[in-house]
């Protein structure tokens, strides 16, 4: 099932939307983690992203949510075939994601007051929940009656390992605050690197659905 324009191809912004999508997902924690040692004194890699919002890295946590958000509110998924419109579950989806990382961004975890980090806590697993979803369910879709083949197979594949590497990640990281928080484990950052790690699948499965990874081959003239 696809979206298309005018010559049968998604339109290049469409597949540029993706991209970015992408790319602002693998590329924030490496930003945070690189500027943070880069202008701050103490050259102390923070526990978990939410953490560089009190440092000086706070514009560009918040910048990048707010971007990931305008480009998720921004998404409409599929147009359905013969109905000039899009399915639904799509753009509720994007809409919902966008919801979730503003209000990541505007609630920090670094909060003094309890609810303020309990409403970034529940934004951040429902942020990374839904960017599962994605992956899991709205990315292997195919025309109704058709078996997904070939490239679009293989592509599948690579959506729903994404989309439960980060329902993993998030897992772990339930794991480690449970059972391992007071432990030397923490030296590891491990936080920080499982939410990376989860921004990266989020990433390769958007990169993968803008066509930068496994393209249909182009048709034959």
């Amino acid at each position: 099932m696809t979206a298309k324009g005018g010559n049968g191809r998604l339109p290049l912004s469409y597949l540029t939307l993706r991209r970015t999508l992408g790319i602002l997902g693998m590329a924030l924690p490496v930003i945070l983690v690189i500027g943070g040692l880069i202008f701050t004194s103490n050259s102390e890699i923070e526990n978990t992203i939410s953490d560089y919002y009190d440092t000086i890295m706070v514009g560009v946590f918040v910048g990048v949510l707010f971007a990931i958000a305008t480009f998720m509110f921004s998404y409409l998924g599929y147009e359905m075939p013969n109905r000039g419109r899009f399915e639904a579950t799509d753009n509720i989806a994007g809409n919902l994601a966008a919801l979730f990382a503003v209000l990541v961004a505007l609630f920090p975890t670094t909060h003094s007051v309890q609810w303020v980090r309990g409403v970034h806590l529940a934004s951040a697993l429902l942020f990374f929940m839904t960017l599962a979803y994605f992956s899991i369910h709205l990315f292997t879709k195919t025309t109704p009656g058709e078996t997904a083949q070939g490239r679009k197979a293989d592509r599948n594949r690579i959506y729903r390992v994404c989309g439960w590497a980060i329902i993993l990640f998030i897992a772990l990281i339930a794991v480690y605050f449970l059972f391992f928080q007071d432990t030397g484990i923490a030296d590891l950052k491990p936080v920080l690197v499982l939410e990376s790690l989860a921004l990266w699948a989020f990433g390769i499965s958007w990169l993968v659905k803008g066509d930068t990874l496994l393209q249909d081959s182009p048709p034959a003239r």
